[in-house]
């Protein structure tokens, strides 16, 4: 990459198998008791928000907020407004379904593998230049309007894209089916956490390649492929994998971090070394 690159840490999180939220069993009262103080961005009752079907990423542009719905296809614009008592609530402005089946060149469909009755979520999102890049886990990165009008374009896709996995009951997991060489060449499924450098005009959007524990660098034009990178070990560290995500800035943040900071985020705490004070 050209111009300056900034310094790059890993914050780490002990890895933890993941556990379905348990089914609210309050009564309706007790639900009544405890209204939210803003509305629900796509819930219609609070057991399906003790469910855990409700907001997941989340990108903020000035007064405007992009949120995806977990387990589902949607994502929801919000505008941000002033509230009795200096607080802050929001409108839903609209919402997009991204697709959850795709046309294949042999003439087929497919869709991603998951649990049943789960669509392929998108997680990462970030707004740039009123652009939104949105990255849907098992299919690849989107981009369109901020404002969730026109056409989106599947700018790249994971490289089990295609592939028609299977899914096991006893384990919960999805078992690789065959490639059929459909997917794409840089984004090892999860496709996750989004971030722009900005380098002026210029600069460069990450894209955490949670699969294969890398991250790629799209040209923030044109969206080319440039580079793909890695978090490795270091004395005091370990390396990232299975990220989530990353957050970068090209801004000066003093003597240690001139040229600016990349922070990313750490799934798997191994060989248990973290960083020291």
């Amino acid at each position: 990459m050209s111009g300056g690159r900034p310094a790059a840490a890993a914050t780490s999180s002990a890895s933890t198998p993941s556990t379905r939220p348990r089914p609210s069993r309050r009564p309706a009262a007790a639900h009544r008791r405890h209204r939210p103080a803003v509305p629900f961005v796509f819930n219609a009752t609070q057991e399906e928000v003790d469910e855990a079907r409700t907001a997941y990423g989340l990108a903020v542009s000035g007064t405007r907020v992009v949120v995806s719905r977990r387990h589902q296809t949607t994502i929801g614009l919000l505008q941000l407004t002033a509230a009795p008592g200096g607080k802050v609530t929001y409108h839903r402005v609209r919402t997009l379904d991204l697709p959850s089946t795709f046309p294949l060149p042999d003439g087929t469909t497919w869709s991603p593998c998951g649990e049943p009755g789960e669509l392929p979520q998108i997680e990462g999102m970030v707004v740039d230049r009123g652009t939104l890049y949105a990255a849907q886990e098992d299919v690849g990165i989107w981009r369109l309007r901020a404002d969730l009008t026109g056409r989106p374009a599947l700018m790249d896709k994971v490289k089990e894209f295609g592939r028609q996995d299977t899914y096991d009951p006893a384990t919960e997991e999805c078992l690789p089916g065959q490639d059929r060489g459909y997917g794409g060449s840089h984004l090892s499924a999860d496709a996750e956490g989004l971030t722009i450098y900005q380098d002026g005009d210029d600069g460069y959007l990450l894209a955490s390649s949670q699969g294969d524990d890398t991250f790629a660098v799209y040209d923030r034009d044109d969206n080319d492929h440039l580079a793909q990178f890695r978090v490795g070990p270091g004395a005091r560290a370990d390396g990232a994998e299975v990220s989530d995500g990353a957050m970068v800035t090209s801004a000066s943040l003093g003597g240690a971090y001139p040229e600016g900071l990349l922070v990313v985020h750490d799934g798997a705490d191994a060989p248990g070394m973290v960083i020291g004070r």
